[in-house]
């Protein structure tokens, strides 16, 4: 990393080049190609860190950029992984990877794993066989630890049907399961889910399956219900048994404001399809207020509660915590807002 660079703002464009003709230069060397991204990850993190700790990202930003950033290394890991698959029968796949969680919304931090699905569009009787071996090649080479470190803990238990599901979905397969299978959590999954690369086509055939799920009319009680009874399930899972403030899961942390802003989308996108847009918590937020789901005195300030969660969340990252835990006094107001927000989305 040049010194000169440091705080230069990323081109994620340019640094895309930059990586493709280092790869290009090791062809046919796996280990030195591992090496690479991640040596290219850690040098492209450092910078995106001393220029957070400048002050000149907004956790939005920095979160955009640290996306972007896994984007890309996803993106050409798949493109060395398919060139030296054996038995690859096309010169480009007809796959793609979907982003959820946290980086299908954007909103990575600096230890945030990757959850991935994999779908494809393929007639090719051998299809599924290979296609796979590619996905499990593609997730060995991110999540496996070299010399020089490991490029992202992945999650691939999203997919259809779990940890018990096939690797690899057909986008027909993907449809009928969305439509027909899928429970209302994996629905409130997929408001935050994203093509990141791959077949651009398999990517459309996705936004159009996940827009036309997301605006299915639901019945509001049950959706509450459901919602409801998720979030009950992950607070039960996630005990806190000290005296601070945990800033994903206690009441009025992050995961609340989260599954508001889900139950809103589920429950209002056949009448506003806008609501589907996959622009992040705060920007949901500000739009459910402009079409006048949730009141703007409620909706804005909990948007500002969940950046100033977020900020303290990847403070304590950076801190080395185990967990994101604060001095409850630290928090009292900006709970307080996500609670009233709770509050109006779903009732006492």
């Amino acid at each position: 990393l040049d010194p000169r660079q440091l705080m230069t703002p990323p081109d994620w464009a340019q640094a895309r080049e930059a990586l493709r003709q280092t790869l290009r230069g090791l062809d046919g060397d796996v280990e030195r190609q591992m090496d690479a991204l991640r040596i290219f990850k850690q040098s492209e993190t450092f910078r995106l860190l001393a220029q957070d700790l400048a002050g000149l990202w907004t956790v939005e930003k920095l979160s955009d950029h640290l996306s972007d950033l896994a984007d890309l290394l996803v993106e050409a890991t798949l493109t060395l992984t398919w060139a030296s698959l054996p038995g690859r029968h096309r010169d480009t796949p007809a796959f793609a990877v979907i982003a959820y969680g946290k980086l299908g919304g954007k909103e990575l931090g600096y230890a945030s794993d990757l959850d991935i699905v994999f779908l494809h569009d393929d007639p090719h009787p051998d299809a599924q066989e290979i296609y796979a071996k590619l996905a499990k090649r593609l997730n060995t080479w991110l999540s496996t630890l070299t010399p020089a470190g490991h490029l992202y803990e992945t999650d691939l238990r999203l997919r259809p049907d779990g940890a018990a599901g096939l690797l690899v979905s057909s986008t027909e397969a993907f449809e009928d399961y969305q439509r027909s299978h899928a429970w209302t959590w994996e629905h409130q999954a997929l408001t935050r889910a994203r093509y990141v690369c791959g077949d651009a086509a398999v990517g459309k055939q996705f936004d159009a399956i996940r827009q036309a799920v997301l605006c299915q009319s639901r019945d509001r009680a049950k959706l509450r219900g459901e919602v409801l009874e998720m979030r009950q399930k992950m607070h039960d899972g996630h005990p806190n048994p000290s005296a601070l403030f945990d800033l994903k899961h206690d009441a009025g942390g992050l995961v609340d404001l989260e599954f508001a802003v889900q139950y809103l989308v589920l429950a209002e996108a056949a009448a506003h399809p806008e609501m589907t847009a996959n622009v992040g918590n705060i920007a949901l937020l500000k739009r459910a207020s402009e079409l006048g789901l949730v009141p703007a005195d409620l909706a804005l300030p909990a948007a500002d509660a969940y950046r100033e969660l977020r900020r303290l969340q990847h403070q304590t990252k950076l801190q080395g915590e185990d967990y994101a835990r604060v001095e409850p006094a630290l928090v009292a107001e900006t709970a307080a807002a996500v609670k009233r927000l709770w509050q109006a989305v779903f009732g006492p």
